[in-house]
């Protein structure tokens, strides 16, 4: 039996289902990959993305070497180029781990209509989530809106059955597998219209797994109140390898969890806490999959501002990191220079959009989505429309990150900003998370004009927040 192995958003070798069942149920095994013609073209995802992506199959292809296999590329309309391609290889059945995306729900059910119409299987997998959205339902068999009892029930869930984690077939490295079809190198970033950058990290299974072994022995028991801490390195920076698939969330999960047994009930808290995100990420997969809308509109049509401001000048500023506000400025810094943003300041820039400027919130959205290198619909989507209190949860529009606070209680000694705001690098202490308050002279005297050398706030933030809520308000 010939079986291909359709790789999407799971460029890894263990913990891999759909590779672990072609390995087992056939005799020859062809892992594919195409190149998304349409998406790439429209531009959706940004250069970081497309340049973490490469990273990871540049890693993926050396892990199929291992296994005596070959990555085997397509690029073009990836229905077209997956049947063409299980015909052309006269495969028996196709391999594929399920996504919850609207429009790969779509282009999937199409794959497997060609499919079986050709006289070939189609067979998937779990394995984007932790549990499938179907997995953790209401009492009434209803999808779970509110995150809290969601939670609940995602816990609950794994404690009746904990997933267990796939491994690769010890025969695998002893048959005569077909993958060993290659076709010339993976294209670059140039060739596919984008730009090479600059990442805060490398993508590839081995540097994710690298990633999961120091955190979890580190930084991870001390998670609860490191994780809000920009300058410094407390958190697994681990969202793109589970956005690309190169470490899986049931691995990710199992390794936390386990340190409790040698680290005992002290960092119950901490570990906890972390795979609580995880939690979240399932959480808004399942949104996205049962109420496909929100990623076009609210998931609360009437929560927010009845009408948002419109102006590009404002736009521009925050996007450029000119705000006159340093942490959101050091924040959108950050992001344009290396695809990545801590999440504590992710959501006082967001909150910053949204309140202050009082812009539409999926500008926003769209505009991470083009940046991010961990650019994920759904956990994108669900953290904005949180943020713009929008979505599922049942906070009005009244949750405001004050910035200045924010950088003080979080960046006390002003490190990160100096780290992302060069012009800002001889301010005082007392005054990097508001510098537009020095005298003129003591501006002078540390080379940074308010207005000039650093601008001044675009807006008066309790002005600005007075006037969101008094319109939240009468919305």
């Amino acid at each position: 039996m010939r079986g291909i192995v359709w790789f999407r958003r799971d460029l890894r070798i263990h913990d891999q289902p759909a590779l672990s069942a072609a390995l087992n149920e056939c005799r020859e095994v062809i892992p594919i990959f195409v190149f998304d013609e349409p998406l790439l073209r429209s531009k959706q995802f940004g250069s970081a993305c497309v340049t973490f992506m490469l990273n990871c199959l540049e890693d993926l292809g050396q892990s199929l070497t291992s296994l005596g296999l070959s990555l085997y590329w397509r690029r073009g309309e990836p229905i077209e180029e997956i049947t063409k391609a299980a015909r052309e290889l006269r495969a028996d059945a196709v391999y594929w781990n399920r996504d919850y995306e609207p429009a790969a729900i779509k282009r999937d059910r199409a794959v497997e209509r060609n499919l079986i119409a050709a006289g070939i299987g189609a067979c998937t997998y779990k394995d984007h989530v932790i549990f499938e959205p179907q997995e953790v339902l209401g009492g009434s068999g209803d999808p779970l809106q509110r995150f809290g009892a969601y939670k609940a029930r995602w816990w609950a869930r794994w404690r009746e059955s904990a997933p267990t984690l796939t491994v690769i077939p010890k025969r695998a490295r002893n048959r005569n597998l077909a993958g060993n079809r290659s076709r010339e190198r993976l294209p670059s970033s140039k060739d596919l219209g984008y730009e090479s950058v600059s990442l805060a990290c490398h993508g590839g299974e081995h540097q994710a797994i690298r990633r999961l072994r120091w955190f979890v022995k580190g930084p991870l028991h001390g998670y609860a109140v490191g994780r809000n801490r920009p300058d410094n390195d407390g958190t697994s920076m681990l969202s793109p390898h589970f956005r690309f698939g190169t470490l899986s969330t049931r691995t990710a999960a199992w390794a936390a969890l386990d340190t409790l047994k040698r680290r005992g009930i002290g960092s119950r808290q901490d570990v906890v806490t972390w795979v609580d995100e995880l939690v979240w990420r399932d959480f808004f997969q399942q949104v996205l999959f049962n109420f496909p809308r929100v990623a076009d509109e609210p998931f609360r049509p009437k929560a927010g501002l009845p009408n948002w401001r419109k102006s590009q000048p404002l736009f521009e500023a925050w996007c450029n990191g000119k705000t006159g506000f340093p942490l959101v400025d050091a924040g959108m810094r950050q992001l344009n220079s290396t695809g990545w943003m801590h999440n504590r300041v992710r959501m006082v820039v967001a909150s910053f959009l949204v309140k202050d400027l009082r812009l539409d919130w999926r500008l926003g959205e769209k505009y991470f989505l083009q940046q991010l290198l961990d650019a994920d619909l759904a956990a994108n989507n669900g953290n904005w429309q949180w943020c713009a209190s929008t979505g599922t949860d049942a906070m009005p529009g009244y949750r405001i990150f004050n910035p200045a606070l924010q950088a003080r209680k979080f960046d006390p000694d002003g490190s990160y900003i100096r780290r992302y705001i060069p012009e800002l690098e001889k301010i005082p202490t007392k005054y990097i998370h508001q510098p537009e308050l020095m005298s003129r002279r003591e501006q002078d005297e540390y080379s940074c004009r308010i207005g000039c050398d650093y601008p001044k706030p675009i807006v008066d933030h309790t002005t600005a927040r007075h006037e969101y809520l008094r319109l939240a308000r009468s919305s």
